[in-house]
């Protein structure tokens, strides 16, 4: 007899309450999964930072002494979140679902060496997972699926992931974002040369590369590889005439065909060419007679030679598509990502295996838009928002980033934090040589944090008046202005609107006579205890508003993220 879905699930829980052993439980689970499919299985783990959601939901709190300020209010606006990145990724689904061009990350590689931890609700801490845990691989796979669940829908449709991983869970991870991204959007399993020497004291092979797995949502728009000095080398011709630099190209073929041997007349010397025997014209009669009157046929240096065809540089393609190995000495190895650390003398805190910020600079540059958002939720030591500040240097983009990190061993503040502060505002390298900051940049550090999750009066007061970060963030609007502010709401400036943070209804009044003065078109989100932005008490400045009613819209943005709520 086969089961429905409501009594499988009720057998499910009677096997995970029970007291048999853990194979015991495992192996029932593996024989409840009645339909024979290929994929994955495995026994999802109870994860303390999404249980803590049944009572509580996330909010975002600004740090404002963390404040990196840049050259100027158009510069960049980049977000350094601090906390467990399940909790942040559900917050970010209100600010920004279906608007993120690339993710980045880099998970714990679950090596069994101490670098992947999972905190379940029975332990008061972390518990690090070592290679004899007997569900090491459920453990991170379902830890890992939590999280691309919820970063899938803050990807736009031309969005992509681009997620680091080695031997220990690669294989795990491609059959895990098969079944999330779908296996038709698998891009490609980039091979990382991330090692300049072998290791000799390898047991078996020494490891000298690390995967990039790469899956789009629906219809990424890549960019292609810069052309080589060596691509380019040969186009060296140039007859002046406008059309640049060209080579030649063959204009024979080893075939035969009737129709494509014919006498070719040099315009120069009017000596007639034919083909040598077993070959034949690359082209038609009527085309090659088109390209002499179209001066692209080269004729030898002084004129006197064989037909050539020219083809110029401006008409092949700009660029060569992507390869999916990539050398160390192109983007870098693990060694510069230390050395990087190193000239931020933040070498006491290095990480094991950082990025380079030339390999990060590599990933972003494939997204065609120079204006993209990037996001990274294991940021590490923060070479993401490194790389991406570079390449806006470079290239005069403007891009942003968001990361999130935990703060286990003051990561977040020593490191992530301090690194980029750094490279916004400048500083002496190790070798004591002054570095110019990247000074084009904004820097925003925001902490997660909690307010109570039943729906009462009260909490949903507290809900609007811990919204503040959550809304900077998602109208990319964070320039307080002060003067416009009044009691009970508070205004933010962005170049092409204003936007109003109404936590007391009591000022409407006020909000309305602040909004008939302002020339810009205004973003009011106003605390009401239902859906409605109290639409009436806006009704003559109508033409110049978009209403929005907190925290209900925040509500129904973590809805599809939330376990259920606890009965306790």
């Amino acid at each position: 007899m086969s089961l429905n879905k409501d009594q499988r699930n009720a057998l499910i829980d009677a096997v995970n309450q029970s007291a048999l052993e853990p194979d015991q439980k495992s192996s029932l689970m593996g024989l409840l999964n009645e339909k024979k499919r290929y994929g994955l299985v495995w026994e999802d783990k109870p994860e303390y930072a999404k249980e803590r959601m049944k009572n509580e939901l996330p909010v975002l709190v600004d740090v404002p002494e963390r404040y990196v300020e840049g050259a100027s209010p158009d510069s960049p606006h980049h977000v350094l979140i601090e906390g467990d990145n399940y909790n942040a990724l559900t917050a970010l689904q209100y600010t920004h679902a279906g608007k993120v061009d690339v993710i980045y990350i880099d998970p714990p590689y679950n090596t069994g060496n101490k670098d992947f931890s999972y905190q379940d609700t029975f332990k008061d801490e972390p518990e690090f997972i070592d290679r004899e845990h007997r569900f090491r691989h459920s453990t991170w796979l379902s830890f890992m699926e939590k999280r691309l669940k919820l970063a899938k829908a803050l990807l736009k449709e031309t969005g992509v992931i681009f997620i680091s991983i080695d031997d220990n869970e690669q294989a795990q991870l491609k059959l895990l974002c098969d079944e999330i991204f779908g296996e038709g959007n698998f891009v490609d399993n980039i091979i990382w040369e991330k090692n300049y020497a072998p290791r000799n004291d390898a047991k078996y092979f020494s490891a000298s590369h690390d995967f990039i797995v790469v899956y789009h949502k629906g219809a990424w728009e890549r960019k292609l590889e810069l052309r080589t000095e060596t691509q380019n080398k040969p186009y060296k011709l140039d007859d002046k005439d406008g059309r640049g630099l060209y080579r030649t190209d063959n204009v024979l073929v080893k075939a035969f065909s009737v129709a494509a041997v014919y006498p070719v007349k040099s315009p120069h010397t009017g000596i007639e060419y034919y083909p040598p025997k077993g070959s034949c014209w690359r082209y038609s009669r009527e085309t090659f007679e088109r390209m002499i009157l179209e001066n692209r046929i080269y004729w030898g240096k002084d004129g006197k030679g064989a037909p050539q065809a020219k083809r110029y540089l401006n008409e092949v393609q700009q660029g060569s598509v992507p390869q999916t190995i990539w050398f160390y000495k192109d983007v870098g190895h693990t060694q510069d990502g230390k050395n990087e650390l190193k000239d931020f003398e933040l070498t006491s805190r290095v990480f094991e295996t950082p990025k380079p910020s030339q390999l990060l600079k590599k990933i972003i540059n494939y997204c065609v838009n120079q204006n993209s958002l990037i996001l990274d939720f294991f940021a590490g030591s923060g070479t993401t928002l490194h790389a991406t500040m570079a390449l806006n240097a470079e290239d005069g983009g403007k891009r942003q980033c968001i990361l999130v990190t935990n703060n286990e061993n003051q990561i977040c503040e020593q490191v992530t934090y301090e690194r980029n502060k750094r490279v916004i505002q400048g500083y002496t390298n190790s070798k004591g040589q002054t570095v110019d900051g990247l000074k084009d940049n904004h820097l925003h550090y925001f902490k997660v944090g909690f307010v109570d999750r039943e729906k009462t009066m009260r909490n949903k007061k507290q809900m609007s008046q811990k919204s503040g970060a959550l809304l900077q963030l998602k109208e990319n609007c964070f320039v307080a202005n002060t003067v416009l502010s009044g009691e009970g709401y508070h205004v933010f400036e962005h170049q092409d609107f204003l936007l109003y943070w109404v936590v007391d209804p009591n000022s409407i009044p006020d909000v309305v006579a602040s909004i008939e003065k302002s020339e810009k078109r205004c973003k009011v989100y106003v605390h009401s205890p239902d859906n409605d932005p109290f639409s009436a008490d806006f009704e003559e400045v109508m033409d110049q508003v978009e209403l929005f009613a907190i925290p209900e819209a925040i509500y129904r943005a973590y809805k599809n993220s939330l376990p259920e709520m606890s009965h306790d």
